[in-house]
């Protein structure tokens, strides 16, 4: 049976792998610049950044599955970034209170035989009007730290969520049933 390596340091995906059983060989997480380029697009740059991932990463493995994976947050045109400190975070929930976004979800796979598959899977998520205590409480609470758009469905932001249009596990970090069928389309079998 081919290898499995998944070229992302995330450790959701690395969860969300293991729940449809699927245990990688190794993690390569590859180091490529992840700058936007400039009036791209949201879907465009996901699709782009995958596929960086995946051209970094799958040489070092030619005879395996290889998988990467990109998610953005985006708010109209505009990409919202991975939240590295509080004041960014505190921004991006404003911008995301009482609307609708869109988080898309990048995959790129290159199986053994070197055939490729790509997707872009998009979910529509909808945020509660926000007070400044619910984004004081969250800021607070640590957990944007990291994640793109400065939450994370997974945990206490559950809470400011009341509709989800598509795959949650998208809005984690990977869409399992997209991610599923295109391993089993390239030909991954499960031991």
């Amino acid at each position: 049976m081919a290898r499995f390596v998944l070229a992302s340091a995330s450790p959701r995906r690395l969860d969300l792998l293991r729940q449809i059983d699927i245990v990688p060989d190794s993690v390569d997480a590859p180091d490529i610049d992840e700058s936007e380029a400039r009036g791209e697009l949201p879907a465009a740059y996901a699709r782009r950044v995958a596929l960086a991932k995946l051209k970094a990463v799958a040489p070092r493995h030619p005879d395996a599955f290889v998988l990467a994976a990109d998610t953005v947050v985006a708010c109209g045109r505009r990409i919202l970034p991975k939240a590295e400190d509080a004041a960014t975070a505190r921004d991006c929930l404003e911008l995301l209170s009482g609307r609708r976004h869109r988080v898309l979800g990048a995959i790129a796979l290159k199986g053994p035989d070197g055939r490729e598959a790509m997707r872009v899977v998009t979910t529509q998520v909808s945020f509660k009007r926000l007070s400044a205590d619910e984004i004081k409480r969250y800021i607070d609470s640590g957990e944007w730290h990291g994640k793109a758009g400065g939450y994370a469905v997974q945990g206490r932001a559950a809470a400011f969520i009341p509709a989800i249009a598509g795959s949650y596990s998208n809005v984690v970090g990977l869409s399992l049933s997209d991610t599923y069928a295109m391993l089993t389309g390239l030909g991954y079998r499960w031991a």
